[in-house]
């Protein structure tokens, strides 16, 4: 019994490694999410670096750039806007699984969206916007039943939209403006839309009726404007045209008042970006602030030197006091006037703005001028996780 006793405790004793709980490694000891980034870094080119840290032997994706992890240290993000990548999108970003969030907007990348996408079922928003992917948007985009934001504009895209997108009843945003689509685009799919700029879906005679927020469903068919009139046959059939005349006559009535409506409320939310820095008025989106121009200026001291507290790809971080005493991190982003202008940034806000989670800082403020666009964050004293992690 003691020798019994005596091999028990050398058993638990002994450094054996666990397995790990997520499974993220094979049987060879190689982590699966590295082993997908890897191939997406692979398939695209790369002319800053901004992807140099990405190695291969490593186990743990989570410190490089561009890349962000949840608790468990599983890949939910994959965030490189305008950093002028080029190439082809891997189909291997299917093999992240646990993404919930992908922004590659503004870059170079071509070739078709791959079908793996549909993988990615945890997907919440999901931006290729400003590339030149082509190709039909692939079908399995509708197994994305927890995606809340997709945009696709500005590139080459062709085709319908997947009949099976119904099954996005979580899209809240939906931006297809600007491709080569052929419709029937169901706008019923999200209350915000644009499909502006798809010429066999929207003429110049119905442009204003693709884009905008409305409160109820509407679908855009290419046989939308290729109704036909067939002739009377009998008195019953003149009373029916009568009839549905009348109801058309009040119908269009109410629509025009909607409409009237419609046009009041986005004149007003148009205000919110107005580009014009005398505009003074304090305006919310939902509980978001306007601030001036001039009065970051002042909390910052000019976005002087000494109160920058952090620098990265997409602009410089300051440190700034408001009149009322509350201290506050003023991001600077870079390029504030490029391509895109206000919808753009609006669409950024609006979904800054919607990611809400405990390890993330929540958007208070921003500020729009023709040449300026910055956000407002609270402040933390204590510094970034990565200040922290480097002993800074």
């Amino acid at each position: 019994v003691p020798l019994l006793l005596l091999l028990l405790l050398l058993l638990l004793s002994s450094p054996l490694a666990p397995a790990p709980a997520n499974g993220l490694l094979s049987p060879k000891g190689v982590n699966y999410e590295v082993q997908a980034l890897m191939t997406i870094k692979n398939y695209l080119k790369d002319p800053h670096g901004v992807l140099k840290n990405w190695d291969q032997d490593s186990v743990d994706p989570c410190s490089w750039t561009m890349v962000t992890c949840s608790q468990e240290n599983l890949v939910t993000g994959l965030e490189a806007p305008s950093q002028n990548l080029s190439g082809l999108l891997s189909p291997s970003i299917g093999n992240l699984t646990n993404l919930e969030i992908v922004l590659l907007q503004n870059n170079n990348i071509n070739g078709r969206i791959p079908a793996e996408i549909g993988r990615l079922t945890k997907l919440r928003t999901l931006d290729l916007s400003s590339n030149h992917f082509s190709g039909e948007i692939p079908g399995s985009v509708s197994r994305l039943r927890d995606l809340q934001y997709l945009r696709l504009n500005n590139n080459t895209l062709s085709g319908a939209f997947p009949s099976s997108s119904a099954n996005l009843s979580h899209l809240v945003f939906l931006d297809l403006s600007y491709n080569n689509l052929s419709g029937p685009v169901p706008g019923s799919l999200a209350r915000t839309f644009n499909i502006v700029g798809n010429p066999l879906i929207c003429g110049a005679a119905t442009e204003q009726d693709c884009y905008g927020t409305l409160p109820m469903p509407m679908s855009y068919s290419l046989n939308n404007t290729q109704g036909t009139v067939l002739p009377a046959k009998s008195k019953s059939h003149k009373a029916a045209i009568a009839f549905g005349s009348t109801i058309g006559c009040i119908s269009i009535l109410f629509l025009l008042t909607g409409l009237l409506f419609w046009w009041r409320h986005r004149k007003n939310r148009q205000i919110l970006f107005d580009v014009d820095d005398q505009h003074i008025e304090n305006v919310n989106l939902e509980n978001l602030k306007r601030f001036q121009f001039r009065e970051l200026q002042a909390a910052t001291e000019n976005f002087s030197s000494k109160n920058m507290i952090g620098k990265g790809g997409f602009g410089n971080v300051y440190r700034g006091k408001l009149p009322d005493g509350t201290i506050v991190a003023v991001k600077r982003l870079k390029d504030g006037n490029a391509a895109g202008g206000e919808l753009q940034f609006q669409t950024e806000v609006e979904m800054i703005s919607l990611a809400v989670h405990r390890n993330l800082l929540r958007l208070c403020g921003f500020c729009m001028t023709a040449t300026e666009r910055l956000l407002i964050y609270p402040y933390m004293s204590n510094g970034s996780v990565a200040s922290r992690l480097k002993g800074k």
